[in-house]
């Protein structure tokens, strides 16, 4: 499916460019992705502020004329390059501002993804916190109770019999304590922050990028910052690199400096389709992320913040 942005835009190699991410990618102790609505509109799927973006178009009067099956869109070649960076351990974790679970289905794992604003394809347990993949996205908005039981059970055994509620933020809903707290852990971990397909309008999840600049000075392999987007964005002035192009375009040049075959989506391992294919009804797929795994992750990433204001302030 061809992209929905502008088509009258010029081509734009970045020759030359690329060759940065490459060597900064190979030398990052912590590499983590920040990714946006524009890593998805080749999937069909509109972005906000792009040239044909829902809000660029509201401004304009207009109405954005989509007609999608959330279900047939599927991951793009930025998803699929995402997850195999990830696969080869290049890049640790992957942050998303994105409701539209095409990273959950390209494959990658709960413990490498923070959705910081839900995910139209989970359900999560109001009485146990527990979340779960569902077949079909959820036709509500703002965590609103579905009157589904939880189909998960409690450590003795029995089942938790709670209510379930959709994990698709609204404006005003606070951002998931898990995933925030997972994301700013990684992102001051980071030494290279790649932005891809966001503009950076929305706060928090705008400035986690910027982390990999802060106490640059001190840092062992000091902090990078790319940003791969088509318009400006809010942090641009804080980059080492900017790229404007088509995420997908400039994945495959990146994949083509290192080397790499880019994947194609597998429905085989997506768990949106094993979910509907499934013909038992006590099958589920846990999305929880694992306390003990994240806790390791935010003890590490304050020892680290702390160790670098001591230096700062020696210097």
């Amino acid at each position: 499916m061809s992209c929905s942005y502008a088509e009258g835009l010029s081509d734009y190699a970045n020759k030359g460019k690329l060759g940065l991410p490459d060597e900064w990618l190979q030398a990052a102790q912590t590499t983590v992705f920040h990714t946006g609505a524009g890593i998805s509109t080749s999937a069909g799927i509109p972005d906000f502020r792009g040239p044909k973006g829902v809000w660029t178009l509201e401004k304009k009067g207009l109405k954005p004329s989509v007609s999608l099956d959330w279900l047939e869109a599927k991951p793009t070649k930025t998803h699929m390059a995402i997850k195999a960076l990830v696969d080869k351990g290049k890049v640790q974790f992957v942050i998303s501002q994105n409701i539209d679970g095409l990273h959950l289905r390209s494959g990658i794992q709960r413990h490498q993804l923070s959705e910081l604003h839900g995910n139209m394809f989970i359900d999560k347990c109001g009485t146990c916190s527990r979340m779960f993949v569902r077949p079909t996205p959820s036709k509500t908005v703002g965590q609103k109770t579905l009157g589904d039981a939880c189909p998960g059970r409690r450590s003795n055994g029995r089942p938790c019999r709670g209510k379930v509620h959709d994990f698709t933020l609204d404006w005003e809903d606070s951002l998931p304590d898990e995933d925030l707290d997972l994301s700013h852990s990684f992102s001051v971990l980071a030494d290279l922050s790649i932005v891809l397909g966001s503009t950076l309008q929305i706060i928090p999840s705008g400035t986690l990028p910027t982390y990999a600049k802060k106490y640059e000075s001190v840092r062992t392999n000091g902090g990078k910052l790319v940003i791969i987007n088509l318009q400006p964005t809010k942090h641009d002035s804080k980059a080492d690199l900017i790229i404007r192009g088509y995420v997908d375009d400039i994945m495959a040049q990146l994949f083509d400096e290192l080397g790499y075959d880019v994947p194609e989506y597998d429905k085989e391992i997506d768990p949106i389709r094993m979910m509907d294919k499934s013909k038992d009804p006590n099958f589920f797929i846990d999305w929880t992320q694992s306390e003990k795994e994240a806790k390791k992750i935010i003890i590490k990433s304050d020892r680290l913040e702390d160790a670098l204001k001591n230096e700062a302030e020696k210097g």
